[in-house]
């Protein structure tokens, strides 16, 4: 991220978000507001914007410590979801982004009788994952990270399942090109699904990953997520 970009407005609401997530994760605080507390409310359009950006991660405390979630925080994810449909020619990622902030919203926080749900949206087609190389292969599913938690089950998921040794290249290459959020995204699929070569070492890689990178809490957010599944996994 250049210079220019990295102190933008978005920018600074998505590090602050993803900050507030890494800090709800470490605590297991389930009742924190990770909106509340990067001072962003569903009339800040920047902070909606970066909710966006964000995704399903927003919920992701609740999601992974199996609590209900703020409300504040799921009505400024529901504004999100309402803001920002995806464009009929948008990339499939945004596609499955939007979709798995839909998905999650349902599990984690149905509506109120009398409140309208934010609409359906069908699970976007992911054939083009099974014959992607896998660099292009680990490089959207880093892009899709948020997608990698328990019991949610996605084509999105079963493609990673599939090409667990691929990811698992994958993850190697990025660290080798000191690409850190695309490597902890791809640690954090490697940790959700398993499945990955014994002599991998995602333990220590992740280590490493959160120790080069972790100035971006993006960064962080993966690892610490990659770690509560693999415990959760472990028990």
């Amino acid at each position: 991220m250049d210079q220019k970009h990295a102190s933008s407005p978005l920018a600074g609401a998505v590090h602050d978000l993803a900050t507030e997530v890494v800090l709800a994760l470490r605590s297991g605080d389930h009742l924190a507001t990770v909106c509340g507390a990067a001072g962003i409310d569903e009339e800040n359009r920047t902070g909606i914007a970066a909710v966006r950006v964000i995704g399903a991660d927003l919920l992701l405390p609740s999601v992974l410590y199996g609590r209900h979630p703020h409300p504040g925080d799921v009505a400024v994810l529901d504004k999100a979801v309402r803001e920002f449909p995806p464009k009929p020619d948008a990339p499939a990622a945004t596609a499955w982004s939007h979709w798995h902030m839909i998905s999650t919203l349902q599990r984690m926080a149905p509506p109120a009788p009398g409140t309208a749900a934010p609409g359906t949206y069908a699970e976007p087609d992911a054939a083009w994952l099974e014959e992607a190389p896998w660099q292009a292969f680990t490089h959207q599913l880093s892009v899709l990270a948020p997608l990698a938690v328990p019991a949610t089950p996605s084509a999105v998921r079963r493609a990673a399942a599939n090409r667990a040794v691929d990811l698992s290249r994958g993850f190697v290459r990025a660290v080798r090109r000191r690409d850190w959020l695309q490597a902890a995204g791809a640690g954090r699929w490697l940790a959700a699904i398993g499945g990955e070569p014994a002599t991998l070492g995602l333990d220590r890689g992740l280590d490493f990953v959160e120790l080069m990178g972790g100035h971006d809490p993006r960064v962080t957010l993966h690892v610490r997520a990659a770690r509560l599944m693999a415990e959760a996994r472990a028990r």
